[in-house]
């Protein structure tokens, strides 16, 4: 797939390398627009230049940490390019692939929305959004035609509508997959994400800070009596919110990476266990040693799920790509609906993930359950690793796949 990207004519000058490098949620704009082209799958992006090439906007191209080795940047010099033209199209005809993305220098986007977007057989009506386009349309002189449906995105001319470009970018960081808990969760979280991309805190620094607010929240749960309990479960809600800005930084920032998705991962499975032990032991203070016991299963429970879904991630998915486990497992799940444990499985699965949980965790606090929560843990623990050795069995027996993708790395090839 390719992305071609054409710098105007009035964007050519001395201004040039400042309004492409404008910082939009931390990223510059040009680089952010070849990043979103390669996450969605381009592995080739051609940037027109008006007459001639900078030297210093393609060295600071090159150098971007936040561009991809897998993704091939050629630079190429057009006296006078114009999209609506197909003549422009024609001076560049040897360059174009069959299908590719059409992207304004300014126009603020995501993966998720270029690639809803349908793939046209004629041209475009305007030339300021984003589109797919079909290399025969363009070199064609044919009528411009409206697109159904406005693209996604926001095209930065102001700083009104850079600041409508970044509410934008929040807005639209979550997944497809996303529920109406990680939603409502996500609105929650968006001031705070704004604000983190203009300053220098990774993504793996807030995963941290949740840990450490999930310590807090055990050490609440621990002491046992109704009101510090409530406070713990306002903690771990508050620590699963930092779960969520985390994944929303990442994307945004284009920080995402495998050590990333590893760590998150291993910071809410640290932040369950401490939770279910702060509560087993605030419980024994009050009902007795049993509690001890139940808090003992389910965190057996927990711990074993931990090791069988951490071996099933690696089993079913690429080194370089662990956060595409569980898309992978729900499409499995929805192609066979017609067995009963893959259709209960997929209907009650969002009951685990720590963005739906925290919700659960707070009312049965409030409404003074904390025991019936630990024993529904206890059985929903141990069925969790038992369904997930079931599920490698059915989905998974074959081969690992192979690790032969292309990570992304810190560094980008530039072609003149």
């Amino acid at each position: 797939m390719q992305a071609i990207l054409s710098i105007p004519e009035s964007r050519g000058g001395r201004d040039a390398e400042e309004l492409l490098f404008r910082e939009i949620g931390g990223v510059p704009l040009l680089i952010r627009a070849i990043a979103t082209a390669s996450r969605a799958g381009a592995d080739e992006v051609l940037l027109i230049f008006p007459g001639f090439i900078p030297c210093e906007i393609v060295k600071r191209v090159r150098e971007n940490k936040f561009l991809s080795a897998a993704t091939l940047i050629k630079c190429l010099a057009v006296s006078s390019f114009d999209p609506a033209s197909a003549s422009g199209w024609q001076q560049i005809s040897a360059r174009l692939q069959d299908e590719f993305f059409w992207i304004p220098w300014n126009w603020v986007t995501n993966k998720h929305a270029l690639l809803r977007l349908p793939a046209l057989a004629q041209k475009p009506e305007s030339w300021k959004e984003s589109a797919r386009l079909k290399r025969a349309a363009v070199l064609s002189s044919g009528e411009l035609v409206a697109r159904a449906e406005n693209a996604e995105g926001v095209a930065v001319l102001s700083a009104d509508s850079m600041k409508a470009a970044e509410r934008w970018l929040v807005a639209n960081s979550g997944k497809p997959l996303d529920g109406i808990y990680t939603t409502f969760n996500r609105k929650l979280c968006r001031p705070v994400v704004r604000a983190l991309t203009h300053a220098a805190v990774s993504p793996n620094a807030v995963t941290l800070a949740g840990l450490l607010v999930a310590c807090l929240s055990a050490y609440y749960f621990s002491r046992g009596s109704y009101l510090l309990s409530v406070i713990g479960a306002l903690l771990f809600f508050l620590s699963g919110l930092c779960d969520e800005i985390d994944g929303m930084l990442a994307r945004i920032k284009f920080s995402d990476s495998a050590f990333g998705t590893w760590f998150e991962g291993s910071v809410d499975n640290l932040s369950y266990l401490l939770l279910f032990g702060g509560i087993a032991l605030g419980l024994s203070r009050h009902r007795g040693p049993r509690e001890l016991w139940i808090g003992g299963i389910v965190l057996g429970g927990a711990i074993l799920s931990v090791v069988v879904i951490s071996w099933l991630r690696k089993r079913s998915t690429q080194p370089q790509r662990p956060n595409e486990y569980l898309g992978k497992l729900y499409r499995l799940l929805d192609e066979d609906r017609g067995n009963w444990i893959s259709r209960i499985s997929r209907n009650i699965e969002f009951l685990l993930k720590k963005g739906v949980f925290i919700h659960y965790v707070v009312l049965f606090s409030l409404l003074g359950l904390l025991p019936v929560m630990m024993r529904i843990a206890a059985i929903a623990a141990n069925l969790t690793w038992i369904v997930a050795l079931y599920f490698k069995r059915k989905f998974f027996r074959g081969p690992r796949p192979g690790a032969e993708a292309v990570a992304f790395r810190k560094t980008a090839k530039v072609n003149l």
